[in-house]
């Protein structure tokens, strides 16, 4: 008979590969003798191994089953992905490296501006609320002006009701007082002026003229918070009472033509709009409102219009004569160029400065996600008088949808009356005290 053999013997199986990591290739077994451990004491056992099997085959059969229904799986799993993220964002509104928790409001800003998100945040306001605080507590210059502008788009999101009202009635104090700080950064000032109207007028006073006619040295910085003041103000006007525009004509119109001689074209061009916004508040109370010098403010207006110094960049000139011209049509005749806006199959006329004042503090904020903001959002489409948001499939708009040669062709007979509408208004055709 052959001797048996007394040594341990290895018997080598190959294991199952970890989820995400290397291929183990062969391993040896483990076997009762080998320190008394039991075979289910290793981290792959039979028993694993069969999980890690079906694991796979349920990936699989799911996969296939997603494309079968038409890929709900895959919308569901993309919609489970950029939650993720966002809860990923809003872990790290605390994390200790301003750059990481900067990254972390863009990314929930760039959010919201694009979708909806409603019933995420809702169920998440108390927590957003208290990152942003913590952010304008505790950061500096461009955090705070990024949690800044989250909080408007997280009312903007929460729409005209308590839960956005208890959110500003958190923030509000600390928005007042970094506003009262005249230490505190610049461009967190600025951006905390869409938070909180009750300093606007505080702020943009400064730059008036003095009672001597001098005007005061303003820096670019300081003279872009004052203009988003001023701008933030004109807002608020849109919905005072007859009293209240009453008694802001009476207190700010007379001085309000002095910021058309600031050396910034932003403040020149906002303290226009503003007038303009003031003279049709004005004649929609009073149809005969006149203001006692109006003749010197046309000049000043007709001067801006057709501004050919120097000094001023092209670009400042070109924008500083179109906006102007529209303002000297709206002093003089009450005019207002209205203008058409396209979202999904709506449309919607811009057709008075109020309305134009509204729609750009909206823009401001969600950017290019303002025309899916308009057919989505209730809150935005409740200010504008849009009614509920209309419901079209996809078929339906596949159907309506133009064809790439029909489009050219309405664009280029669009740019062919527009080229001969602006003809008529150009410095060097007519004189602009004609029109």
């Amino acid at each position: 008979m052959p001797r048996s053999k007394k040594r341990n013997s290895r018997v080598y199986c190959r294991q199952p590969a970890r989820v995400g990591g290397p291929w183990l290739g062969l391993e040896p077994c483990p076997t009762p003798s080998q320190g008394g451990q039991q075979s289910g004491a290793h981290p792959f056992s039979d028993e694993d191994a069969s999980i890690e099997t079906l694991s796979h085959c349920s990936s699989f059969s799911d996969h296939n089953s997603g494309a079968d229904e038409g890929g709900e799986t895959a919308e569901d799993a993309a919609q489970e992905d950029f939650q993720y993220k966002l809860k990923g964002f809003i872990d790290s509104t605390v994390d200790k490296s301003a750059k990481t928790r900067q990254g972390a409001l863009d990314g929930l800003r760039t959010a919201m501006a694009t979708r909806i998100l409603y019933e995420f945040i809702s169920e998440r306001r108390m927590t957003i609320t208290d990152s942003i605080e913590r952010c304008l507590k505790k950061g500096k210059g461009e955090e705070q002006s990024a949690a800044a502008s989250l909080a408007c788009l997280l009312c903007i999101q929460l729409g005209s009701g308590i839960e956005s009202e208890e959110v500003l009635k958190t923030l509000k104090p600390l928005f007042m007082s970094i506003l009262a700080d005249t230490s505190a950064n610049v461009q967190a000032r600025q951006a905390d002026v869409h938070a909180t109207m009750e300093s606007f007028e505080r702020l943009f006073v400064h730059s008036y003229a003095r009672g001597d006619g001098s005007r005061p040295a303003i820096g670019p910085q300081v003279s872009a918070l004052h203009t988003n003041a001023l701008l933030s103000w004109a807002l608020l006007l849109t919905i005072c009472t007859a009293s209240q525009i009453r008694e802001v004509l009476r207190k700010h119109l007379p001085r309000l033509p002095s910021l058309l001689e600031s050396e910034h074209v932003s403040m020149r061009i906002a303290a226009g709009e503003t007038i303009s916004l003031l003279f049709e508040l004005a004649r929609d109370m009073d149809a005969e409102f006149e203001f006692e010098d109006g003749e010197v403010l046309c000049d000043k207006l007709s001067a801006l219009a057709t501004d050919c110094n120097k000094h001023r960049t092209k670009v400042d000139k070109r924008k500083q004569r179109s906006v102007f011209r529209d303002v000297l049509r709206a002093v003089e005749e009450g005019d207002f160029q209205s203008e058409s806006i396209r979202f999904g199959t709506e449309r919607m006329i811009v057709d008075s400065w109020s309305r134009k004042r509204m729609y750009d503090a909206f823009r401001e904020f969600v950017g290019a996600g303002m025309n899916y903001h308009l057919q989505a959002n209730e809150f935005i489409r409740d200010v504008f008088e849009l009614g509920p948001p209309m419901l079209v499939d996809s078929a339906t708009l596949k159907a309506m949808k133009i064809s790439r040669l029909e489009r050219h062709l309405y664009n280029s007979a669009a740019f062919k009356a527009r080229t001969k509408a602006r003809n008529k208004f150009r410095d060097k055709r007519v004189d602009v005290g004609e029109f």
